[in-house]
């Protein structure tokens, strides 16, 4: 949860404000208790670059995914809401649920500000034991862990709300803040039930140190410290929204490593925010790395910057991305999900911070990516994280299209003969390795330019370039190019795209790497086109579906 603050105002502009406030959020719950629509309910979802198979508010500022949760057949999202405008601001948690991870229902807001303190990002918990007592009539509560964000002076502490009626109205605790350790910036925890030892554990992050500091809890309101994490991969920005979570290792029939998440606010490979991850073992008590993960044991942070102790530079970057994307932050799992079931799934926000409070979007700002399924598989250098799109997305699948290969100038008249176009597809394609040159797919296609994935061969990368795609004007920081690094020259290529109004997700080699990016273009630009270094450069075998709205 990225800390963004206005200037100090005028005592009465402060006063007013809070008065509008509480009139408007008085009207809003007799309008939600008296049973009509929500605002979200009259939206009809066709504005220019409103995601179609992507989560979006329908009006209004979005980040940070929160309380994620499954319970009762629902899968609950909260996220960082604004209520009263489309920029960062008024941090309150806003609601959705969805039973396929696809089709979503709006829900009123669940934790409005209130005295002075926003709803930073937090977790949710199903309190299967009422270790709370919060439960009644035999049933479970639901428990949301957040952090509260004063605005009235340099403190942020971890408070605990409570619903006895499947997420759809919130007790905030009188007893808050539950953990407090008098720090300005201390953030985001994700809690979970350890069954070994008994007991809730919890991660929060330590942004300014670049720490993420673990707590127990018989009851999730009194936590006692257990161990810290860190400095280690990327430090040069602050670290939040942590996760933990142990993850499968494909193919080694159960077998299971601990992954920590941290996302960290700028330094990420492609510019400004990112997530990363770390492949270990966690005991209870603490985290430790395994053999060969990122380490920063050299290195000093002072005064929120990462330094070297032998030359106090900034220290350069080494970690393991969980998406080489710009736009992928945040990123966090869902508690809960029935064993029965099996996967770890998670989402991130689609944004990032160097630009995200202009991006050219309304009445509504910002989308998550598509839920994905995470596993873990061995390589040459290590387990490294694998990310797929959730199966319940291939529901939306409607015309197909089937190229089976040939030179790029058949592959190309084939996407003509099919009228494909980049509004809402679904695409796999497979490259054969080339001595030189790039090759790819040219999407939101016009006589101006186009997004441009691509394979350079020579360099070994996959790439997604948005630097001559659409509208850019709207800041300075958002034209650019992302890349990841192929783990070989010699074996052919499997992209996966997943291509919605204003984003493009890009799924490598089953997952082994992911780039997310948004895009802007012009109605009129959604054209596709295949490239490569001649006209006779093979391409294919090549998939495609038009996927339907889950909106309408």
């Amino acid at each position: 949860m990225n800390s963004q603050h206005n200037g100090n105002k005028p005592t009465r502009i402060r006063i007013i404000e809070r008065l509008v406030r509480a009139v408007v959020g008085w009207a809003l719950a007799v309008v939600f208790c008296a049973g009509f629509p929500t605002p979200a309910e009259a939206a009809d979802y066709s504005e220019p670059f409103r995601p179609q198979f992507h989560f979006t508010p329908a009006t209004n500022w979005m980040n940070d995914p929160n309380g994620m949760v499954y319970y009762a057949g629902e899968y609950h999202l909260f996220y960082q809401f604004n209520p009263w405008g489309d920029k960062w601001g008024h941090m309150s948690w806003g609601h959705a649920v969805t039973k396929d991870l696809v089709h979503w229902e709006h829900l009123p807001i669940a934790l409005y500000e209130e005295n002075d303190v926003m709803i930073f990002s937090g977790s949710a918990v199903v309190d299967w034991k009422n270790t709370s007592g919060f439960g009644r009539d035999g049933k479970p509560p639901l428990v949301a862990i957040y952090t509260g964000h004063h605005t009235k002076k340099p403190l942020q502490n971890q408070h605990i709300a409570y619903s006895n009626d499947r997420g759809r109205t919130w007790t905030k605790y009188p007893g808050n803040p539950v953990l407090d350790i008098g720090a300005k910036d201390f953030r985001d925890p994700k809690a979970q039930w350890h069954e070994p030892t008994k007991r809730w554990v919890m991660a929060v992050s330590w942004p300014l140190e670049r720490k993420v500091r673990f707590y127990a809890s018989p009851n999730l309101k009194e936590w006692t410290h257990l161990s810290d994490f860190g400095p280690a991969g990327a430090i040069q920005g602050i670290w939040e929204c942590p996760d933990l979570f142990p993850l499968r290792i494909e193919g080694k029939g159960g077998l299971e490593k601990w992954v920590l998440i941290v996302n960290v606010g700028s330094g990420a490979p492609a510019g400004g925010s990112g997530c990363q991850y770390f492949v270990g073992n966690f005991d209870g008590q603490r985290f430790t790395l395994d053999p060969g993960s990122p380490k920063r044991e050299s290195e000093l942070v002072s005064q929120g910057k990462a330094l070297s102790q032998a030359s106090a530079r900034p220290a350069a970057e080494a970690a393991l991305w969980a998406d080489w994307g710009r736009d992928f932050y945040a990123a966090v799992s869902w508690n809960d999900v029935p064993k029965r079931d099996g996967r770890r799934i998670w989402l991130g926000w689609m944004s990032n911070w160097e630009y995200a409070n202009d991006v050219p979007t309304a009445p509504w700002r910002s989308a998550m990516s598509v839920p994905r399924e995470l596993a873990l598989r061995e390589t040459p250098d290590g387990l490294r994280l694998l990310q797929r799109p959730v199966r319940e997305l291939g529901t939306l699948r409607g015309r197909h299209h089937r190229f089976g290969g040939g030179a790029i100038t058949e592959a190309n008249s084939w996407l003509r003969e099919q009228a494909l176009r980049g509004d809402s597809l679904e695409m796999t394609l497979e490259l054969d390795p080339l001595a030189k040159g790039d090759q790819g797919l040219k999407l939101f296609l016009s006589s101006q330019g186009a997004t441009v994935v691509g394979v350079n061969w020579e360099q070994g990368e996959v790439y997604v370039d948005r630097a001559r795609s659409g509208s850019q004007a709207f800041h300075p920081k958002f034209p650019g190019r992302a890349s990841a690094r192929l783990p070989s020259r010699e074996r052919r290529v499997k992209l996966h795209l997943l291509v919605d109004a204003c984003s493009l997700e890009v799924m490598v080699n089953d997952g082994e790497q992911a780039l997310t990016t948004l895009t802007f273009p012009a109605a009129a630009e959604r054209g596709l086109e295949f490239f490569g270094p001649q006209t006779d450069t093979r391409v294919g075998p090549v998939e495609a579906w038009d996927l339907k709205s889950a909106w309408k």
